[in-house]
């Protein structure tokens, strides 16, 4: 995430400021806290802390939400749970409380082909509100906040290698396979979200019809020759100061909470100038970027949990510990690749991975869209990911071609 300065906040996040502190005054009937909570209000409003919390981010999910036509359900599934000192690292905690997955699944015709979103990091699953109504036209949606993340429970991350942080995801998201009877299904993953979704393939390919990496994280190592200018960089004294806090796992969102009531505003230039960048005639809307700023917010400023994977599963600059092309000879489920034409991530580590794959793969390019394509270029995007599906969708797959617009690589 690429988060810069900040100056003032957002009047919906004063206004749920605002919303908190009445609550918390209703909530009391000791002179000592009423009397504290109207201190509060002796501050400017751009000094006061802007509170978040589980339900304010379902809240918040809801309004951005409220934009879709598609009716959905919106459940938290309870993914189990055990008793302190658990060797599952995600139930690790002082307490034997349930975990929860959050889930929001769509309105659909019968029989549609299951498509399950899985976002990427620092993000959740309300980043695909621009594609709900037209996938949900077409198949059964169904997207979830990865354990750690968004509206989802946030246990204390405790894993300490590669192999515990990637079964942190992979056995949570098991876990609610399993409370939702759900099989055979297309599973669809970005960045970290399509890092998370090729291991589980590979680990449970008995469940995945189909793979969909959307600008997936994961496939170059900084053995590789392209890592040189790392290695070079990180000689210099800021490299060494960037791997430090790399190293010591110095997160945006730590950023986020640090700056309190200033963090809304400064998520609010990070969606101004992030989403849409590079669209054309696709830029979000006030509502929509208001409505997202809201969500983007509460999500990065609650507790520390799953973000807290990154240096495990990368070294600094993104390079993966234990790559996907490694495992590309294994690949068990036929895969598509989607990419913006301006993704900072290189489409040539799929290219290289479908040399070793023994599976259907392909490879589609988006213009007009960078990392965040289903943000940038929602049409394009969605034509490709029918493209993608055409065996599940169409008649007569095999005489479908390419939407035009889109290329192959």
């Amino acid at each position: 995430m690429n988060l810069r300065g900040s100056s003032s906040i957002p009047k919906m996040a004063e206004e749920i400021s605002k919303s908190e502190l009445r609550s918390s005054a209703a909530a009391t009937s000791t002179p000592s806290s009423s009397t504290t909570a109207k201190s509060r209000w002796s501050w400017p409003s751009v000094l006061r802390w802007i509170p978040t919390s589980n339900n304010h981010i379902i809240a918040a999910e809801k309004r951005l939400l409220s934009i879709i036509k598609t009716p959905y359900v919106q459940e938290q599934v309870n993914i189990g749970s055990s008793p302190p000192g658990s060797k599952i690292r995600w139930f690790r905690s002082s307490s034997d409380e349930p975990r929860f997955i959050n889930t929001v699944t769509f309105d659909s015709k019968e029989d549609s082909p299951t498509l399950i979103m899985v976002h990427g990091y620092g993000a959740s699953q309300g980043f695909f509100f621009r594609n709900f109504d037209a996938l949900a036209s077409r198949f059964r949606v169904i997207a979830v906040d990865q354990l750690g993340c968004g509206g989802s429970s946030r246990p204390d991350f405790t894993c300490k290698s590669t192999e515990e942080t990637e079964a942190w995801f992979i056995d949570s998201f098991e876990e609610w396979r399993k409370a939702k009877n759900l099989s055979n299904f297309i599973l669809l993953g970005h960045s970290l979200g399509g890092y998370v979704a090729a291991k589980y393939a590979l680990k449970h390919p008995e469940h995945v019809q189909h793979l969909i990496l959307v600008g997936p994280a994961g496939f170059s190592a900084q053995s590789d020759a392209k890592s040189e200018w790392i290695t070079k960089f990180r000689a210099t004294w800021k490299g060494a100061i960037l791997n430090h806090l790399w190293e010591s796992n110095f997160t945006p969102q730590k950023i986020i909470r640090g700056l309190g009531p200033w963090g809304p505003d400064l998520v609010r230039k990070y969606t101004n100038a992030r989403f849409g960048a590079y669209s054309s005639g696709s830029v979000l809307t006030t509502e929509e970027s208001s409505l997202l700023t809201d969500y983007v917010y509460h999500t990065l400023a609650a507790k520390a949990s799953g973000e807290l994977c990154l240096k495990y599963i990368f070294s600094f600059g993104a390079f993966a510990r234990m790559p996907l092309l490694h495992s590309a000879p294994e690949w068990k489920v036929p895969t598509t690749f989607i990419y913006g034409f301006e993704d900072w991530m290189n489409y040539q580590g799929a290219q290289e991975a479908r040399k070793h794959m023994k599976v259907p793969c392909e490879i589609i390019r988006v213009p007009q869209g960078g990392h965040f394509v289903f943000i940038d270029n929602p049409s394009g995007f969605h034509a490709a990911m029918f493209y993608a599906c055409r065996r599940f969708l169409s008649p007569d797959p095999d005489h479908e071609s390419l939407p035009e617009g889109l290329s192959s690589a």
